[in-house]
Protein backbone atom coordinates (compact mmCIF):
# COMPACT_ATOMS: atom_id res chain seq x y z
CA UNK A 1 0.00 0.00 0.00
CA UNK A 2 1.06 3.15 -0.66
CA UNK A 3 2.45 5.74 2.08
CA UNK A 4 1.01 9.01 0.98
CA UNK A 5 -2.14 9.26 -1.52
CA UNK A 6 -1.51 11.38 -4.51
CA UNK A 7 -4.49 14.42 -4.35
CA UNK A 8 -7.57 13.54 -6.08
CA UNK A 9 -8.62 17.10 -7.73
CA UNK A 10 -12.11 18.35 -8.77
CA UNK A 11 -10.66 20.17 -11.65
CA UNK A 12 -14.22 20.81 -12.91
CA UNK A 13 -14.93 23.31 -9.81
CA UNK A 14 -11.79 25.62 -10.52
CA UNK A 15 -13.14 26.56 -14.15
CA UNK A 16 -17.04 26.76 -12.74
CA UNK A 17 -16.62 28.66 -10.30
CA UNK A 18 -14.37 31.93 -8.25
CA UNK A 19 -12.66 30.12 -5.37
CA UNK A 20 -12.67 32.93 -2.95
CA UNK A 21 -11.69 31.15 0.31
CA UNK A 22 -10.61 27.60 1.34
CA UNK A 23 -11.15 25.74 4.44
CA UNK A 24 -9.61 22.30 5.33
CA UNK A 25 -11.81 20.05 7.17
CA UNK A 26 -11.65 16.20 7.80
CA UNK A 27 -14.45 13.93 6.66
CA UNK A 28 -16.26 10.49 8.43
CA UNK A 29 -15.31 7.59 6.45
CA UNK A 30 -16.14 3.87 6.73
CA UNK A 31 -12.84 1.80 6.83
CA UNK A 32 -13.41 -0.01 3.76
CA UNK A 33 -14.22 3.74 2.28
CA UNK A 34 -10.81 5.00 3.60
CA UNK A 35 -9.11 2.26 1.55
CA UNK A 36 -10.88 3.15 -1.46
CA UNK A 37 -9.32 7.00 -0.87
CA UNK A 38 -6.45 5.86 -0.13
CA UNK A 39 -6.16 3.76 -3.44
CA UNK A 40 -7.52 6.84 -5.53
CA UNK A 41 -10.82 5.98 -6.20
CA UNK A 42 -13.40 8.59 -5.17
CA UNK A 43 -14.93 11.05 -7.70
CA UNK A 44 -15.57 14.81 -6.93
CA UNK A 45 -17.72 15.93 -9.81
CA UNK A 46 -20.51 17.39 -9.02
CA UNK A 47 -20.09 17.17 -5.55
CA UNK A 48 -20.78 20.18 -3.29
CA UNK A 49 -21.26 20.79 0.40
CA UNK A 50 -24.71 21.57 2.52
CA UNK A 51 -24.65 22.73 5.78
CA UNK A 52 -27.63 21.34 7.84
CA UNK A 53 -28.26 22.66 11.17
CA UNK A 54 -24.57 22.31 13.41
CA UNK A 55 -22.46 19.94 10.50
CA UNK A 56 -21.84 19.90 7.24
CA UNK A 57 -22.40 17.32 4.80
CA UNK A 58 -19.99 16.42 1.54
CA UNK A 59 -22.80 15.36 -0.93
CA UNK A 60 -23.12 13.31 -4.47
CA UNK A 61 -19.35 12.23 -4.00
CA UNK A 62 -18.86 8.60 -5.28
CA UNK A 63 -16.69 6.58 -3.20
CA UNK A 64 -16.97 2.56 -4.69
CA UNK A 65 -16.34 -0.01 -2.17
CA UNK A 66 -12.66 -1.24 -1.87
CA UNK A 67 -13.53 -4.87 -1.74
CA UNK A 68 -17.06 -5.05 -3.38
CA UNK A 69 -17.68 -8.76 -2.86
CA UNK A 70 -16.90 -7.56 1.11
CA UNK A 71 -19.00 -4.83 1.39
CA UNK A 72 -21.93 -4.61 3.28
CA UNK A 73 -24.95 -5.71 1.52
CA UNK A 74 -26.81 -1.94 1.88
CA UNK A 75 -23.87 0.24 1.36
CA UNK A 76 -24.63 3.53 -0.65
CA UNK A 77 -21.39 4.75 -2.81
CA UNK A 78 -23.36 8.31 -2.71
CA UNK A 79 -23.95 8.45 0.63
CA UNK A 80 -23.98 12.00 2.07
CA UNK A 81 -20.73 11.65 4.34
CA UNK A 82 -20.37 14.45 7.31
CA UNK A 83 -17.49 16.87 6.92
CA UNK A 84 -15.49 17.83 10.54
CA UNK A 85 -15.78 21.60 10.85
CA UNK A 86 -15.52 24.00 14.27
CA UNK A 87 -18.28 25.37 15.32
CA UNK A 88 -16.70 28.59 14.71
CA UNK A 89 -16.30 27.64 10.81
CA UNK A 90 -19.62 26.27 10.01
CA UNK A 91 -21.03 30.03 11.79
CA UNK A 92 -18.45 31.94 9.65
CA UNK A 93 -19.49 29.55 6.86
CA UNK A 94 -23.51 29.81 7.09
CA UNK A 95 -22.89 33.94 7.45
CA UNK A 96 -21.23 33.92 4.23
CA UNK A 97 -23.39 31.54 2.41
CA UNK A 98 -26.64 33.28 3.71
CA UNK A 99 -25.25 37.27 3.04
CA UNK A 100 -24.00 36.47 -0.79
CA UNK A 101 -25.36 33.67 -1.71
CA UNK A 102 -22.21 31.53 -2.46
CA UNK A 103 -21.82 28.08 -2.30
CA UNK A 104 -19.16 25.89 -0.76
CA UNK A 105 -17.80 22.88 -2.90
CA UNK A 106 -14.72 20.40 -2.36
CA UNK A 107 -11.47 21.36 -4.25
CA UNK A 108 -9.13 18.27 -3.22
CA UNK A 109 -8.63 15.04 -1.21
CA UNK A 110 -5.44 13.79 0.31
CA UNK A 111 -3.72 12.78 3.22
CA UNK A 112 -1.90 14.68 6.02
CA UNK A 113 -0.51 13.04 9.22
CA UNK A 114 -2.41 9.89 7.89
CA UNK A 115 -6.07 11.58 8.20
CA UNK A 116 -7.78 11.84 4.85
CA UNK A 117 -8.62 15.85 4.37
CA UNK A 118 -10.76 17.72 2.03
CA UNK A 119 -10.20 21.52 0.98
CA UNK A 120 -13.75 23.05 0.68
CA UNK A 121 -13.74 26.68 -1.17
CA UNK A 122 -16.16 29.24 -1.08
CA UNK A 123 -16.94 30.01 -4.22
CA UNK A 124 -19.12 32.41 -6.43
CA UNK A 125 -20.31 31.15 -9.70
CA UNK A 126 -19.20 32.25 -13.02
CA UNK A 127 -21.28 33.40 -16.14
CA UNK A 128 -20.81 32.07 -19.36
CA UNK A 129 -18.44 35.26 -20.41
CA UNK A 130 -16.45 34.36 -17.60
CA UNK A 131 -16.16 30.48 -18.60
CA UNK A 132 -15.24 31.83 -22.53
CA UNK A 133 -12.67 34.33 -20.92
CA UNK A 134 -10.68 31.40 -19.18
CA UNK A 135 -10.75 29.33 -21.33
CA UNK A 136 -8.96 31.99 -23.86
CA UNK A 137 -6.34 33.26 -21.43
CA UNK A 138 -5.95 29.30 -21.09
CA UNK A 139 -5.49 29.06 -24.42
CA UNK A 140 -2.96 31.90 -24.61
CA UNK A 141 -0.89 30.66 -22.19
CA UNK A 142 -0.59 27.12 -23.35
CA UNK A 143 0.25 29.06 -26.68
CA UNK A 144 2.68 30.93 -25.14
CA UNK A 145 4.67 27.96 -23.25
CA UNK A 146 4.40 26.01 -26.41
CA UNK A 147 6.65 29.34 -28.12
CA UNK A 148 9.10 29.03 -24.99
CA UNK A 149 9.10 32.00 -24.39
Amino acid sequence: MKEYMSPIENKRAHFDYEILETFECGIELLGTEVQAVKHGRMNLSSTYVIIRGNGASLLNSDIPPYQPKNAPADYNPTRSRRLLLTRKEIKYLTGKIDERGLTLVPLKVYTKNQRIKVLIGLAKSRKEHDKREAIKKRDDWKQVRKEGF
